[in-house]
């Protein structure tokens, strides 16, 4: 961004007077800028040297930087300069200043072929072309020389000498424009050769062309607007000198002076206007157009630079003439450009003191603002919630209620940039009103501070948003706005503890709730640093500020909550909820406090409040939390382990040996056992399978009882079911810790034989279980029976574990046949049919929800099994059949023209992207499965015919929807054969439909040319010529021969198919050459192929020569207009539509048939003389100057006027 240098009050430039004067000015010139004119008119003309340019010109005719120019051949020069970027710019300016005042042809046909070169053409403007063709005709006759071997340009290369060229090509500009802005650029040659230059660069259908000159001529646009922001400042000085002097009294009034700041004013004022006249010229020959080029990247440049101006200039730009461009381009297609927009606001918004002249685009595209919250693209929505948050700022009037309710619940956002800045606007709106403090009163703490109120919103806050109940995600996103907030731990303590004050309201037991989970949410982010699970990108390294603040922060919360946190418990000791989420409070602990901090008597209170939880609770999650909490306090690195363990020795061996006292009761009973009996035994099962998961209880010998219990079960088959599924998981657990012992090398051969004993019965008893009349049961085992395969397999042996060897344990043939059964039977059947839900529940969507994710879980478990090679891999195709059915299903009963964005059919695509992920990233190891696949998949779609005859798409062609998302796991040179094999099967037809029915046959192509040859990028309007290749004939394969001899063919031997390059510059429509661009992708025959070929460069011919008679009537029909316009004095920006950036700019054809689109403004710049030019220019620059022009209502008439002409 180019800044305003300072103004001092008097009309003096102090700063950088000796370097400027020494290229662009006389040394005999005031420095005040009264003789800033002299070298305008016929000095400027003729290119008379001033006084102080005497002895500077020795360099001798047209050398620049001591390097000869001789016809402008040696004009590499500048280009060199720029794009190593280590001279100082300001130099090369000067010299290239000084080589203009010597020969000023010869310097601008320099700096036009450092525009030329900036662009990447390899062709030279020499003298001779300079003097006699106009620049239309130069620009034609590079566009001839340009080198389109490759796609890249300056703007466009990657590498370490082009990084930094854009930067220097934009320093170089705004230098040249400063260090001319004294006479140069008022000599009525210089910008108006430059201007018109890139003006007709900018309407040029070569993109580099295009898009540099686009950046040149905004940056240059910028320059000028800086220029003209000092004469405005400098006009304004004068005019106060002015009238004080004309204040004072008549003796003591200088005349002289008077007269001198006359002048002064006027040559200001002549300067202005000329500044004005090139501001206008620019933005009517290049931006008006290029805001809506087809390129993204150059219609970024153009709003970046507006928003610049308008925050510049504001007084000539900040108006409704300007900010449309801004509010219109919001709605582009392209992330890109609507991230510029929000950036260009952001930098007006800041300024309060240009908020007052906001209000009516405020009004007029404050909707739009606030749905880009929600844009696809994040940056985008980040931008647009920080810019919300600075309209909030400025007023709290202009956003309502709902438009503030969208951005409130993007804080449970994913994306944590979304998440933060929405934070940040939560923080404003909500909690920047805050009870002063009186100065002196002693700091108020715990429910009297100012904090309580602003923690009680946000509960409220917490409590209303019934989407969402993820307090860690709320935390995180106001954790950078307000963590002094949400670390006052004590006033959250003394909310929960403390009785309220007089007149206060009580907390409501789901509030209570509510703030202990956002407490351990806030002590979580304060102990761990990292956010919540699904936000993080990853652990990075924290500053060392950051971890002494992480430091302090876990001292702190340790001496608070040590001492608070027993009489919490004791308080909500019946609410499992509440419970539950206190008891993690310790696993973020710094342990050591309780020693040094002496509060020992606090960690007894802790434990004794933690058994009367176990003794109370059989909730598995409360059960879970005691668990995890013994595990936190029994660390051996802290004096304190001696005092937990003994603890939880004692708890445990009580559990056991009532679960034993019971269960051998209970066993004897038998049928006569009661419920009574049954609960005992399943509540302390519950609570040593809980503590189990954490724990190593192998010294209690858990495993025969539980085995005693299983066995039972299957000889009486009445076992309760939570009974067996609880016994299952502990059993399981047995077997984990043995293993865990085993693994770490220090062993007994009599203890490898006993947990492969133990390992092999459990596997058979979980078998068995799986022909279990209860659904919850066969889940459960199946589920466990999964996971001791996959980790009793051959990989456990790797990795330095071949003692191991003995436990491998393989499934036989039997067991594999039932584990296939099984998810046949249990994963893939209707919704409706899934027995699962009970009580009624069936129409319960969270029920059903819950359903499909446990059907899921199930698929993974055995698609892992198949991944390892556990069973066979020939299981596979069992499942995939099994999509193909549900396919099949789906067609008969939505029929042909169903919504492929229907759930049914989303959810077909879901299970096919999650099949997929489990062949992993080994593409040799599945490459025969994945081909054959594809193969099977591409016959099914083309199957049936289509319903609606010959032409319509398959019966079966969506299923090439699915089938994509298979794509990615195919080898390179494998994508070319499937789409070979894929061709054979279309027609010629089909290749060319562009209906919403024919979809799932563009995207499976395009998935599959993903990944293949890069094409090399035409530099024509950006368009790929990876369309535009014609591939290499093929013959189709003798009628006899079936389609899967073909297949194996071209498995064994790929066809490798290179696609030549477009390389022609020619100007052709680009519209057109869309459509032509599939022309040649499919196979025809040789002769049909030339005839074809040679008929589209005919019709392209003619098209070309007939738009050329139709752009020269155009502009003799249009310039007339233009004249009559003029002479009426109406505004032509207010006849601006709202773009259509879908559109391509750069097609004669696609234009849109307004004024602006219509008027050939690039051609009149470049042919029209530059006296005259500046005449038309100095005409029309009300049009953008006068800020209540877009008011004028003689507007529409005037438009509609010049459309009937």
């Amino acid at each position: 961004m180019i800044a305003a240098p300072e103004i001092p009050s008097e009309f003096a430039y102090t700063q950088d007077t000796d370097t400027r004067f020494s290229s662009d000015t006389d040394f005999s010139e005031d420095p005040d800028g009264r003789s800033a004119n002299s070298t305008k008119g016929k000095g400027g003309k003729k290119g008379k040297k001033a006084a102080g340019e005497k002895g500077k010109g020795g360099k001798g005719a047209g050398r620049i930087n001591g390097h000869h120019q001789e016809n402008g051949m040696e004009n590499m020069m500048l280009f060199e300069v720029v794009k190593l970027g280590r001279s100082a710019m300001q130099s090369v300016v000067d010299d290239w200043i000084e080589s203009y005042k010597h020969d000023r042809d010869v310097a601008l046909l320099d700096l036009i072929n450092f525009f030329i070169q900036c662009s990447g053409c390899k062709g030279v403007v020499s003298g001779e072309m300079f003097r006699n063709m106009q620049n239309s005709e130069i620009i034609r006759r590079m566009t001839e020389e340009f080198d389109e071997d490759s796609g890249d340009y300056p703007l466009t290369i990657a590498g370490p000498q082009w990084k930094k060229f854009k930067s220097s090509f934009c320093e170089f500009i705004s230098v040249l424009v400063r260090q001319c802005q004294y006479s140069i650029i008022y000599d009525e040659y210089m910008m108006d050769t430059v201007i018109s230059l890139l003006t007709g660069l900018s309407d040029s259908q070569v993109r580099a062309f295009r898009h540099t000159s686009t950046l040149a001529a905004m940056k240059l646009m910028t320059a000028l607007v800086n220029v003209a922001l000092n004469l405005s400042i400098n006009m304004d000085n004068t005019q106060r000198q002015y009238e004080a002097e004309r204040n004072k009294m008549v003796a003591k009034r200088a005349n002289d002076r008077l007269e001198l700041l006359l002048q002064k004013r006027k040559e200001l004022q002549e300067n202005q206007d000329e500044i004005e006249n090139m501001m206008n010229a620019i933005f009517k020959g290049v931006f008006v157009h290029r805001y809506r080029d087809s390129i993204a990247e150059i219609r970024a440049i153009c709003i970046e630079e507006i928003g610049v101006w308008m925050k510049l200039y504001s007084d000539a730009f900040l108006n409704d003439s300007y900010l449309k461009y801004v509010g219109w381009t919001m709605h582009d297609k392209q992330g890109e450009v609507r991230l510029k927009c929000l950036t260009a606001l952001q930098g007006l918004y800041y300024s309060r003191e240009l908020n007052a002249r906001l209000e009516l685009f405020t009004s007029r595209f404050k909707d739009r603002i606030v749905s880009m919250t929600l844009d696809k693209e994040y940056d985008v929505a980040v931008q647009a919630i920080k810019l919300l948050t600075l309209v909030l700022n400025s007023t709290d009037e202009v956003l309502t209620p709902e438009d503030c309710e969208s951005v409130y619940h993007l804080v449970y956002s994913a994306h944590r940039p979304v998440a933060v800045a929405a934070g940040e606007f939560l923080f404003k709106k909500l909690f920047s009103q805050r009870e002063p403090e009186e100065e002196g009163a002693p700091k108020r703490r715990g429910r009297q501070s100012p904090n309580a109120n602003l923690i009680k919103t946000t509960v409220f806050f917490f409590l209303e948003s019934e989407l969402h109940e993820h307090a860690a995600y709320l935390v995180d996103s106001l954790w950078e706005c307000g963590a002094e907030l949400l670390k006052d731990w004590e006033c959250m303590i003394s909310l929960l503890l403390d009785d309220p004050l007089p007149g206060e309201e009580a907390l409501t037991d789901r509030q209570e709730t509510a703030l202990i989970e956002i407490m351990l949410c806030t002590v979580r982010q304060a102990a761990e640093c990292h956010p919540p699970v699904g936000r993080g990108t990853g652990k990075r390294v924290m500053t060392a500020k950051e971890k002494k603040t992480q430091l302090d922060d876990r001292t702190r919360m340790t001496e608070l909550f040590a001492v608070a946190l027993p009489p919490l418990l004791a308080k909500y000791a019946v609410d499992a909820e509440k419970v539950t989420n206190l008891l993690q409070l310790p696993q973020f602990f710094d342990l050591e406090i309780y020693t040094t901090g002496r509060l020992e008597k606090h960690l007894e209170s802790l434990l004794r409040q933690i058994r009367e939880i176990v003794e109370k609770h059989t909730d598995t999650e409360v059960l879970e939390s005691c668990s995890k909490t013994y595990h936190a306090l029994c660390n051996e690195e802290f004096t304190i382990f001696n005092r937990v363990d003994i603890a939880r020795s004692q708890l445990l061996d009580e559990l056991v040996d009532k679960f034993n006292r019971l269960l051998e009761d209970f066993l004897q009973e038998g049928e006569d056992a009661d419920e009574d009996d049954a609960y005992q035994v399943l509540s302390t099962l519950k609570r040593i399978t809980a503590f189990h998961n954490a724990h190593d209880l192998s010294g209690w010998d858990l495993f025969t009882s539980n085995f005693k219990l299983l066995n039972t079960g299957i000889e009486n088959g009445d076992m309760p079911e939570q009974i067996v599924i609880h016994s299952l998981q502990c059993t399981h657990y047995v077997i984990l810790w043995h293993l865990a012992k085993l693994s770490e090398g220090s062993s007994r051969k009599d203890d490898m034989v006993t947990l492969r004993k133990q390992m092999r019965a459990f596997c058979m008893m979980c078998q068995r279980y799986l022909t279990n009349v209860n659904t919850a049961v066969k889940e459960q085992a199946f589920t466990i029976l999964c996971d001791l395969l996959l980790i009793f397999s051959h990989q456990m042996v790797s990795g330095g574990r071949e003692h191991l060897e003995p436990l491998v344990y393989s499934p036989e043939d039997s067991l594999q046949s039932e584990l296939l059964s099984f998810i046949l039977n249990h994963v893939f059947i209707d919704q409706d049919d899934d027995t699962n839900s009970t009580d009624g529940q069936q129409d319960d969507e969270a029920v059903k929800i819950e359903a499909l994710h446990k059907r899921r879980n199930l698929l993974a478990a055995y698609c892992k099994l198949i991944i390892y090679c556990v069973v066979e891999m020939k299981t596979g195709a069992d499942i995939f059949k099994q999509y193909m059915r549900l396919f099949n299903e789906m067609l008969s009963e939505l029929g042909h023209g169903f919504d492929r964005s229907s759930s049914a059919f989303c959810g077909i695509k879901e299970l096919a992207r999650r099949f997929s992920l489990t062949f992993g990233l080994d593409q040799v190891k599945t490459r025969d499965a994945i081909a054959m696949l594809h193969k099977d998949g591409i016959e099914f779609a083309f199957k049936e015919p289509s319903p609606q005859g010959e032409g319509g798409p398959p019966l079966n062609l969506a299923f090439l929807d699915i089938l994509s998302e298979f794509s990615s796991k195919l080898m390179r040179q494998d994508k070319r054969t499937v789409h070979m094999y894929l061709e054979r099967f279309m027609t010629f037809q089909m290749a060319l439909q562009r209906e919403d029915c024919w979809l799932p046959l563009i995207s499976y192509r395009n998935s599959l040319q993903a990944g293949g040859d890069d094409d090399t990028m035409s530099v024509m309007s950006g368009y790929s010529s990876r369309g535009s290749s014609i591939r290499s004939k093929k013959t189709k394969p003798p009628a006899e021969s079936s389609s899967s001899e073909v297949w194996h063919q071209s498995m064994q031997t790929p066809v490798m198919m290179p696609s030549p390059h477009l390389t022609s510059t020619a100007m052709r429509d680009p519209k057109r050459g869309r459509d032509d661009s599939y022309m040649g992708v499919y196979p025809l025959p040789h002769d049909q192929q030339h005839s074809q070929v040679t008929w589209m460069l005919a019709q392209r011919q003619q098209e070309e020569a007939r738009q050329q008679q139709e752009r020269a009537m155009n502009y003799a029909k249009l310039r007339t207009n233009l004249q009559h316009a003029i002479r009426r004095g109406t505004g032509l920006m207010e006849d601006d539509e709202e773009p259509i950036v879908e559109d391509v700019m750069m097609s004669s054809e696609g234009r849109m048939d307004d004024l602006n689109e219509g008027m050939d403004f690039d051609t009149m710049d470049i042919d029209l003389p530059p006296s005259k030019n500046r005449r038309e220019r100095s005409e029309l620059k009300p049009d953008y100057f006068d800020p209540a022009s877009i008011m004028d209502e003689s507007v529409s008439s005037t438009y509609a006027s010049l459309r009937s002409g």
